[in-house]
């Protein structure tokens, strides 16, 4: 067995793919300890900067000296705390849902969701470019799985006609893509979806807390209502700076899930003061909200300032701003080059990006200020001469 797993590491590495771990001496911030040395860092989806707010620390302090730190078992069994439930209910009403269900992580929410709404014989389109988990899930759905091209409506719609009449039919899409920053048209999915008799259900990962005036993400950007969109899902790691993730729908979307998502029905609740911090999250985007604001405006500047420099930026107006390289071993190489200029930003390679589409992928948050960005530049520019 060792052989066969060592063939398959070397040849990873090899092929400029291998991962590895970095330890992580520090909290969450624009500033981290990594292996031992201090880093301005554009790697963390931490967009409004909320990982180590005083606010939701204190809640979950407070909230793990009267729970305790374990969920204890199942929402289904003894484990749905009042807390869970209050948090339930601030989703719920902050995307305009009947209800909001939670789970552990967006793995298991975008997993446990498809393959309880399909299985044999049902249908199911997903964009080229779907999160990993989304793509899992279509395959172990049993439903006929299809990929369209990335945000090609004509394509989607060619798909829709020729499906059969039989079965139901799902259209997946991430909200925010999570590698290049861009934005599925999900005004014009609503539409398609209505017009061929499907459900239409959205990743909002990376919109959720960040996009939409309320922070409610990219359905309150596009004005997509429960009809419109009827099965919402989003992570609170990100926007919200706290842990899991939720699906947000009509009440019997969220019954259909407590009775037959599996993820969810087979795992340990949250800690409850894990949920009590994410309430905490919910309560700044509404008490600061110049962290969207300012998000944005750093997100203009850096573009414009890129654009000057003539670095090759990718087409995205989200936190999400992307440098397409090619090749994986120069994606590497700048990598490390930033490092070593004090700047930490992750080489995305292949399998989670397309082969020749490497890059530097460089996330802004609210944390940063104008100075952190130019000195990120001025890095860029001296590791690409290089």
């Amino acid at each position: 067995m060792n052989e066969v797993l060592q063939r398959r590491l070397a040849e990873r590495r090899a092929q400029s793919r291998y991962r590895r771990r970095r330890l992580l001496g520090s909290a969450q911030g624009p500033r981290l300890q990594v292996d031992g040395c201090d880093l301005l860092q554009f790697c963390s989806n931490d967009y409004l900067g909320l990982a180590n707010h005083p606010k939701l620390i204190a809640a979950m302090q407070d909230t793990a000296a009267q729970f305790g730190v374990g969920g204890g078992a199942s929402h289904l069994v003894c484990g749905h705390s009042v807390h869970h439930h209050h948090l339930e209910e601030r989703l719920a009403k902050i995307t305009g849902r009947d209800r909001a269900l939670l789970f552990s992580t967006g793995y298991m929410a975008n997993l446990g969701t498809v393959t309880a709404l399909l299985g044999k014989g049902d249908h199911i389109l997903e964009d080229r470019l779907n999160h990993a988990s989304l793509l899992d899930a279509g395959l172990l759905s049993g439903a006929r799985f299809q990929r369209f091209q990335h945000n090609d409506m004509a394509d989607l719609e060619r798909r829709l006609k020729n499906l059969p009449a039989e079965g139901n039919r799902l259209i997946v899409v991430d909200a925010v893509f999570s590698m290049d920053g861009d934005m599925a048209p999900l005004d014009e999915l609503a539409a398609l979806a209505s017009k061929y008799g499907a459900w239409l259900m959205a990743d909002d990962a990376h919109g959720f807390g960040v996009l939409g005036e309320h922070g409610a993400g990219s359905a309150e950007l596009f004005g997509l209502d429960q009809a419109q969109l009827p099965v919402l899902m989003g992570t609170l790691g990100k926007g919200l700076g706290s842990f899991g993730a939720f699906v947000a729908g009509s009440e019997e979307l969220i019954e259909t899930l407590i009775q037959f998502a599996r993820p969810y029905i087979y795992t340990t609740a949250m800690p409850p003061a894990v949920a009590a911090a994410t309430v905490a999250g919910l309560d700044l985007l509404a008490e600061e909200a110049w962290r969207r604001r300012h998000l944005q405006e750093l997100i203009r500047y850096f573009r414009k300032r890129a654009a000057e420099l003539k670095l090759p930026v990718m087409d995205s107006v989200t936190a999400i701003q992307p440098l397409l390289i090619g090749d994986e071993q120069r994606a590497m190489s700048l990598s490390a080059a930033l490092e070593q200029r004090g700047i930490l930003v992750s080489a995305i390679r292949p399998p989670t990006v397309p082969v020749g589409s490497s890059r530097l992928r460089i996330t802004l948050s609210a944390g940063h200020s104008e100075a952190d960005v130019d000195q990120l530049l001025v890095a860029l520019v001296e590791a690409l001469d290089v």
